[in-house]
């Protein structure tokens, strides 16, 4: 059975323009897996803190030696790590907050990057990301047009912190220009929904 994790960061809970993509793309690929198990994480309802002391001593703290505080953070970590190497097809919902992800994708991100359990260094230094073998759809929504120029600093990052953990086969669909007015928002929306469509 094909699993479908569709991963939500958007700080709004309701209307996020980033959320009904994502929600689209995952319908379009049930559509076309009749059976798919899909499996939602909300990261403004069901997120994980940022980075504290407490979570890079935990991370940090041999198995034997941490505490039971640390045995908790470790186990949280380890069930969004088993969470997204289950899934066959990974579905983000990205809108832009001040020029990059949201704080909630960027401590996802935080929480399921480990040494060891999701990347390693190989003895020549490279690094071999453990995640493999999954499709990835990023959905942006933006206000503006950032796409290919400076300004876009949320593609480069997503493709680098994916592809480090071993995510490298990753389709971006933007719907830019959406606070542009209606006639902008609703080519932005056809654009973004034409690319869903030939998932």
């Amino acid at each position: 059975m094909t699993t479908i994790l569709q991963i939500n960061s958007a700080a709004r809970s309701q209307g996020a323009n980033s959320t009904t993509l994502a929600n689209e793309a995952v319908a379009q690929l049930v559509a076309k897996n009749p059976g798919a198990k899909v499996v939602v994480r909300d990261l403004l309802a069901d997120g994980v803190p940022h980075l504290d002391e407490a979570v890079i001593g935990a991370f940090f703290t041999p198995e034997d030696q941490r505490s039971d505080e640390q045995k908790a953070i470790i186990a949280r970590s380890d069930e969004l790590i088993a969470e997204i190497q289950s899934a066959d097809t990974i579905v983000f919902g990205v809108p832009l907050y001040n020029f990059q992800v949201p704080t909630q994708l960027k401590a996802y991100f935080d929480w399921i990057a480990r040494a060891r359990v999701t990347f390693r260094y190989r003895e020549d230094g490279t690094v071999e990301g453990l995640i493999q073998g999954k499709k990835v759809i990023v959905a942006f929504a933006r206000g503006g047009n950032y796409k290919d120029t400076p300004a876009d600093s949320q593609t480069p990052y997503i493709k680098t912190i994916l592809g480090f953990l071993g995510m490298t086969d990753v389709t971006f669909i933007y719907a830019e220009g959406l606070a542009r007015g209606p006639e902008s928002a609703a080519a932005a929306f056809a654009g973004a929904r034409e690319a869903i469509a030939a998932l």
